[in-house]
């Protein structure tokens, strides 16, 4: 499921905060509403992986996203 969240963040980079706090709380509760796991501690470390890998996304959109405004510059 990483390159879903991977994928997440660089569809919705430009909303960057947004896409972090959507990730943080919308994997953890899909996790529980597929009852893959239960709710507990375990759900912390779910929501900081989720956070990282969808932040992955969004730095790999805010790069390109910079990389074609120089170029448009120059």
């Amino acid at each position: 499921m990483i390159p879903v969240l991977i994928l997440f963040g660089v569809l919705l980079g430009r909303w960057w905060r947004s896409s972090l706090a959507a990730a943080a709380l919308g994997w953890p509760a899909v996790l529980v509403a597929a009852d893959v796991m239960a709710v507990g501690a375990g759900l912390l470390g779910a929501a900081v992986l989720a956070v990282v890998n969808t932040g992955a996304g969004v730095l790999l959109h805010q790069g390109v996203r910079r990389a074609v405004r120089r170029l448009r510059a120059s």
